[in-house]
């Protein structure tokens, strides 16, 4: 195997370990984020959060993997990026760990101001992951001001720039339609009802804020000049619209069929963007010259090969497993489930 063909199945699995951590985690994120506008009553309240309750930890396992193979696979990238990015990364961490309190601990005491607390830490702590994912993701396609030592020389208001806003309203945006969409799968009644009416608002306003997004994509991005080198690329495109117009034609009847619609779209989409990168990982907007890539910031060929076997014997182990998970976990949130024990 030649270290060129490695490094480009590195990149690609790279790139689809972050899709399948925004498809799986997204809808979680969506779906809290969405709270405040659909939950009416502490039992909606409720399902929202055992609607997440089975899944939202194992969603992130694919946030640390995603991390882990940057670390072992592309370590100068893992460290540049970690370097530059690194308040916008520890607010993203303390976030998902007050998340985290408030799934564990909101049944644990019997009050209404900690209720009320751990709700809105829900809401926070899953609107500004997603917002922060999309601004990070938009200033590595756009490229960080970043020297010939990989040194970073800026700040994180500089990443609040317009594209990086964009990018940061766009994941928004879809990871609510993706967690609209899970909800109508898995409430019932008035919520379930709610869901589906936010689902197509936030259908058209996903529509909108892609076609921005790729608009300011090529104003502000390489992207699409790079992808035109490599045409095969546009394929993610087209399925990824495929995905889109699947869940409009889902929405209404087939609640899962149109999630697993948003699923795909999410996954397409971000291939579409991260293999236009390619072979950039962290693009210098100092110079190009300055940019992290795929031959200079990975790791040894033997380092490349021994883990690229573990990952095929490990990654379909994991996948299986968290199949079963949604099989098992799969049924309606009801008010007998809600009355259990077990029950957030």
């Amino acid at each position: 195997m030649s270290i060129e063909f490695l490094l480009g199945i590195w990149f690609f699995l790279w790139a689809l370990l972050w899709a399948i951590y925004f498809m799986l985690d997204g809808f979680d994120l969506g779906m809290a984020t969405l709270m405040p506008f659909l939950a009416k009553n502490d039992d909606e309240k409720r399902t929202i959060y055992n609607a997440s309750g089975p899944f939202w930890d194992g969603n992130e396992v694919w946030l640390i993997t995603a991390g882990g193979v940057t670390f072992a696979a592309f370590p100068l990238a893992y460290a540049v990026m970690f370097s530059a990015l690194y308040a916008p990364l520890l607010l993203l961490l303390f976030a998902l760990i007050f998340r985290a309190v408030a799934f564990e601990f909101r049944s644990k005491i019997d009050s209404p101001a900690w209720t009320k607390l751990c709700d809105a830490t829900l809401v926070i702590g899953s609107f500004v992951p997603a917002l922060l994912l999309g601004v990070a993701f938009a200033n590595l396609f756009m490229g960080i001001p970043i020297d010939e030592n990989g040194v970073y020389h800026g700040n994180i208001l500089m990443l609040l720039n317009p594209y990086g806003l964009a990018g940061g309203i766009l994941f928004v945006l879809i990871f609510c339609l993706h967690g609209a969409l899970w909800l109508r799968f898995k409430a019932e009644g008035d919520l379930a009802e709610r869901a589906r009416v936010a689902s197509h608002i936030l259908w058209y306003l996903v529509l909108a804020a892609v076609i921005a997004f790729l608009a300011l994509t090529n104003i502000y991005t390489e992207i699409l000049v790079n992808i035109s080198k490599s045409p095969f690329i546009y394929a993610f495109l087209a399925l990824a619209v495929l995905g889109l117009l699947g869940v409009r034609f889902n929405m209404n009847g087939r609640p899962i069929g149109a999630w697993a619609c948003s699923a795909i779209f999410i996954v397409c989409l971000t291939l579409f963007a991260v293999l236009g990168m390619f072979p950039n990982i962290i693009i210098s907007s100092i110079d190009p010259a300055y940019s992290i890539t795929v031959f200079n910031g990975a790791s040894s060929q033997l380092t490349l090969t021994i883990m690229f076997v573990v990952v095929l014997l490990g990654v379909p182990v994991v996948i299986g497993y968290q199949a079963w998970v949604y099989w098992v976990f799969s049924h309606k949130i009801t008010a007998k489930e809600l009355a259990s024990d077990h029950a957030y």
